[in-house]
């Protein structure tokens, strides 16, 4: 496996992701609490739920000169505020780079899409091997330089081929998982491993159109609009929070070899999009829906 360097240099910096009941002063007390600490604020965005009296919150800032060490910053974050506040907060840093694991089928289009993104540079992460059921893409994996661990799943195999994938996944320190397209209903026990760090894609035409042929279904009811999207894996199927989505319109001129193509380019786009705000640190989740800050 060969590491892809990012096309651009960031400065070191620390993000906060914060959801708690809404109350007055939030959002001072944080930004006091870094200004205070030598903190150069790069990025802050906020965002009030009335209807559920939630405060979310990110911010971001540059670790240079912070009169915190990076190793205390959560303990004193959680003493000063979070802890009195009650709020549910992460921290991460810009130069732990995540490790993504890629799940596929037979299906290229996505798979090509990340790896080409990724061997551009475009993305700050690491992958450091993909999974299939099938050996169909591994001269994919093979042409980007990752390895390739073939699974085949049956209905007599799966819960003993999933151990093993999920040893694997805990070998090389996995940090989220994304199914490019891998047409496997995952447990509900290898979900619960990886709480809202599983993100998935799909045709926009659930549940109007399931089943092996949506498009075929769709063109035959004259469809004018086609959809995709991508969300994070729950033990519900296709159902959890929602990340990205996107649409294109349609006619009675175009084929269902046509349909297939542009939901085909709407899947990549949306599930590149997913990813990079994942990693971007953008996304809070809070019961089954998300905050994604711009």
């Amino acid at each position: 496996m060969k590491t892809i360097k990012p096309l651009r240099e960031k400065k070191n910096t620390a993000i906060l992701l914060i959801h708690c009941p809404d109350k007055q002063g939030i959002l001072a007390t944080v930004t006091e609490f870094l200004n205070k600490n030598r903190g150069n604020i790069i990025y802050l965005d906020q965002h009030v739920d009335r209807k559920e009296k939630i405060f979310y919150m990110r911010v971001e800032w540059e670790l240079e000169g912070f009169a915190i060490p990076a190793e205390k910053i959560g303990e004193y974050f959680d003493t000063l505020i979070g802890s009195p506040l009650n709020m549910y907060w992460r921290l991460y840093f810009s130069d732990d780079i995540p490790r993504m694991a890629l799940f596929v089928s037979k299906m290229p289009h996505c798979l090509f899409d990340i790896l080409a993104r990724y061997a551009a540079g475009e993305w700050d992460v690491n992958i450091p091997f993909i999974i299939s059921n099938h050996e169909l893409l591994k001269p994919v994996a093979d042409r980007f330089g990752i390895d390739f661990h073939f699974f085949p799943v049956t209905k007599d195999n799966k819960d003993e081929q999933e151990k093993l994938e999920m040893e694997l996944l805990k070998k090389y320190k996995i940090d989220f998982v994304v199914l490019a397209r891998y047409m496997q209903i995952l447990s509900q026990d290898f979900v619960k491993q990886f709480p809202n760090k599983i993100i998935n894609i799909h045709h926009s035409f659930l549940p109007a159109f399931a089943g092996a042929k949506p498009y075929h279904a769709a063109h035959e009811r004259g469809v004018k609009i086609i959809g995709a999207t991508s969300h994070y894996v729950t033990s519900e199927l296709d159902a959890g929070p929602i990340i990205e989505q996107d649409v294109t319109r349609c006619s009675h001129v175009d084929t269902v070899e046509k349909l297939i193509r542009k939901g085909r380019d709407l899947e990549k786009i949306v599930l590149s999009q997913a990813v990079y705000k994942h990693l971007q640190r953008k996304i809070l989740v809070y019961k089954n829906r998300t905050v994604v800050f711009n």
